[in-house]
C-alpha cells in the first residue's frame, strides 16, 4: 500500500508553478512498512519434590498475575507432568519473569526452577 503525504513546505511552494492545477500541494509517496511480530517464549515452571503447592500457586498469581482457579491448574500439571507453562511473553518479558520466580524461591528457600523455550511460529516456513 502507498500513502500519500501532502506538504506546503516553503522549499515546495516556492517551487511551485502558479498555473499548476495543485497549486501549493507536492505529493509524496511512501512504501508502508509491515513490522514483524516479535518472536514469542513461553516461561516453564518445574517441578520439584520439595516446594510447597501453596508457593507455586501463590507465584503464578503474583508473578504472571493468573487468578487462583488457573493458578491452580497449572500448579496440578506442573506437578504431574513435571513442567507447565506459565505464561508467553517476548524475551526481554520472559527473562524478567525467569528471574522473578528464581528471586522469589531463593528467598523462600525453595529449589523451584524455572526456564524460557521459543514458541513455534506459525508463520515460519520449513
Amino acid at each position: 500500500m502507498t500513502r500519500v503525504r501532502y506538504s506546503t513546505s516553503p522549499t515546495a511552494m516556492a517551487s511551485r508553478d502558479k498555473n499548476s492545477p495543485q497549486g501549493s500541494v507536492v505529493l509524496k509517496t511512501r512504501s508502508e512498512r509491515k513490522t514483524a511480530r516479535p518472536r514469542m517464549f513461553r516461561v516453564l515452571i518445574h517441578n520439584d519434590d520439595y516446594t510447597p503447592m501453596e508457593f507455586v500457586v501463590r507465584l503464578l498469581q503474583v508473578v504472571f498475575h493468573r487468578n487462583e482457579a488457573d493458578a491452580t491448574t497449572i500448579m496440578l500439571h506442573i506437578h504431574n507432568y513435571g513442567f507447565g507453562v506459565a505464561g508467553v511473553y517476548t524475551h526481554e518479558i520472559a527473562e524478567t519473569k525467569v528471574a522473578q520466580v528464581h528471586m522469589l524461591a531463593r528467598q523462600q528457600d525453595c529449589p523451584l526452577v524455572a526456564s524460557m523455550e521459543p514458541e513455534e511460529d506459525p508463520d515460519a516456513e520449513h
